[in-house]
């Protein structure tokens, strides 16, 4: 007899421990996320604009539509590049929103910033549940299930998600809805400020003559060290434009003045550097 339990999400029931997930999106971190729900046991329909990425994603199921992926399912994720993709997937024409049955829960796990999931969660069927749960970590971190997971929204939605969430990496609850989407553009915002600064500070070390070694030495053993560290890593793929968006998002929703000279040194440095990543600000000069 199979091991029937009512899931967390009401009136969706679901077998044993398995959640059944609708996962959209799948580049650099999404791919290496939808794969570890799979390994956890879940039933994972996975729909992307490049199919060819979608059924090269072994165990899962493909699907034409965001809307064909999220019928039926418990747990909606979406993994896209930012506000404009995260709207057209979900409220668009064969998006996710037409599908989603009440009772299920969309999780939000793109960097959109507050405004843009306030805004979504006002424009989901009725009763659907919305978790903002953007992530920190690489795509090494990704494929451990290493992640850091900031989640913003009602408990109730909060606790439906999170046997999803948790083959993912370590759930950190930011707080209300919103919360955790503000909470990424708080941390994304001192990592690629940081990382920017680095590279000016390489460059101030090399017009004063500092010999390149010692003016590491000095960066890497004092409260750079973290920059450093990401500067040198080779885990991930955060793409400069990327980068940028994020800082975007963060001087939309507060003054930041640090932030947005980052901001533009960043976009003065695109045309060189577009596509590659966020690394790659440590060692060119802006």
């Amino acid at each position: 007899m199979r091991n029937i339990r009512l899931s967390h999400v009401a009136g969706l029931p679901s077998v044993g421990g398995m959640t059944t997930v609708a996962f959209l999106g799948l580049g650099h971190m999404g791919a290496p996320m939808a794969a570890r729900l799979v390994a956890a046991g879940h039933k994972v329909t996975v729909w992307n604009r490049t199919r060819a990425k979608a059924e090269a994603l072994a165990g899962a199921d493909v699907a034409a539509t965001p809307a064909a992926a999220a019928a039926g399912a418990e747990v909606v994720i979406t993994m896209l590049t930012g506000p404009d993709a995260v709207e057209a997937v979900v409220l668009g024409e064969s998006g996710a929103a037409s599908t989603i049955r009440p009772g299920a829960v969309l999780v939000e796990m793109s960097t959109i910033g507050p405004t843009a999931a306030a805004a979504l969660a006002g424009r989901l069927p009725d009763g659907v549940g919305l978790v903002d749960a953007p992530v920190g970590g690489s795509t090494g971190m990704a494929e451990r299930g290493e992640l850091t997971i900031l989640t913003g929204g009602t408990d109730r939605d909060v606790e439906a998600a999170l046997p999803v969430l948790e083959a993912l990496g370590k759930v950190l609850r930011c707080g209300g809805p919103g919360r955790g989407a503000a909470a990424k553009l708080v941390a994304i915002s001192a990592m690629v400020t940081g990382v920017t600064l680095l590279g000016e500070l390489r460059a101030v070390g090399a017009e004063l003559g500092l010999p390149t070694e010692l003016a590491e030495r000095l960066l890497a053993a004092g409260p750079m060290s973290i920059f450093v560290e990401r500067a040198k890593g080779t885990g991930g793929h955060y793409a400069a434009e990327l980068a940028a968006k994020d800082l975007g998002l963060t001087v939309e929703h507060a003054p930041a003045p640090l932030v947005e000279a980052a901001l533009g040194r960043i976009r003065a440095a695109l045309p060189r550097v577009s596509g590659r990543d966020l690394s790659v600000l440590a060692e060119t000069p802006n």
